[in-house]
């Protein structure tokens, strides 16, 4: 089990802690005080990942930006990467942070997680805004097309192989985040190279992370598992038009929900933090408004 020493990118008003939950050491940068939101990210990123919404949104909200199991500078363990263990590490998060109940913000992987965590503990989140994922209820027709869109997961997700991907061909990861968004201008060169470093030293957690979406999320959703189960949080999805992995068509269906909503943005891709802050922010202000 190991912790990263790399130097720490540098945020304004960044309080950096460590939680021990679960048998691990979780990284958690706050900002701000007020409402609490808590903010998962996605693959191949950390808490960092938020660094363009934090500005936004500091002054009225208590922001906790957490590095999941393995990520940024969370401890990478042997075990923990399958979606319900994952969201066992938020909850318990929640418990040693003493929050009851938060307004929840995910995207991408850290989406899939909220999905499963709104889930199973509602009572714990006020709203969920999930940022650049498919909710569980996509319409069965509009899976098989878009497959191929999956492709570069097979690089990815096969143990050994998956890692020495990861860990050796920093060009793959950096084609990752730019492919994610259509700007040429969304990354500037020292974004892409701490990303890149991160996911290199995380490839254990990277490759842990696919691996176990093909062993349990996948037969999953074949035999409907999530689909059956009630959504009872305040949910607004929000989609990239451009997004090269959840295209506007993944997220079509009807949600087993009672209160969701999806909205698909022109011009951006599948970094919404990161490629229109100032409208995920108004999204966030709305929703908790709303719910309020």
């Amino acid at each position: 089990m190991t912790v990263s020493n790399r130097p720490m990118p540098h945020l304004e008003g960044a309080e950096h802690r460590w939680v021990e939950v679960r048998g691990a050491r979780f990284h958690l940068a706050e900002f701000g005080s007020g409402e609490p939101v808590l903010l998962l990210h996605g693959f191949p990123q950390h808490w960092y990942a938020w660094r363009r919404l934090v500005p936004l949104l500091a002054a009225d909200h208590r922001l906790i930006c957490v590095d999941l199991r393995g990520f940024g500078w969370s401890e990478q363990t042997r075990r923990g990467y399958d979606t319900d263990a994952l969201g066992a590490d938020v909850l318990a998060l929640l418990d040693a942070l003493g929050l009851d109940r938060v307004t929840l913000v995910g995207h991408s992987w850290g989406a899939g997680v909220g999905f499963r965590i709104c889930q199973q503990a509602p009572e714990r989140f006020r709203a969920f805004l999930a940022l650049n994922m498919a909710h569980p209820w996509t319409e069965h027709r509009q899976v098989l097309p878009n497959l191929w869109r999956m492709w570069f997961t097979a690089f990815i997700e096969y143990p050994v192989v998956g890692r020495l991907v990861l860990r050796h061909w920093p060009a793959f990861t950096r084609y990752l985040l730019r492919r994610g968004a259509p700007d040429p201008d969304c990354w500037s060169a020292a974004e892409l190279a701490e990303f890149t470093e991160a996911t290199r030293c995380s490839a254990r957690a990277g490759q842990s992370l696919f691996w176990q979406y093909v062993l349990r999320d996948i037969p999953a959703g074949l035999r409907g598992t999530h689909r059956r189960r009630r959504l009872a949080v305040p949910t607004v999805v929000l989609g990239g038009k451009h997004d090269p992995v959840i295209p506007p068509a993944l997220l079509r269906g009807e949600p087993n929900a009672d209160d969701l909503t999806v909205s698909v943005l022109p011009g951006v891709g599948g970094h919404l933090p990161e490629e229109c802050p100032e409208q995920v922010a108004r999204a966030l202000r709305e929703l908790i408004a709303r719910t309020g």
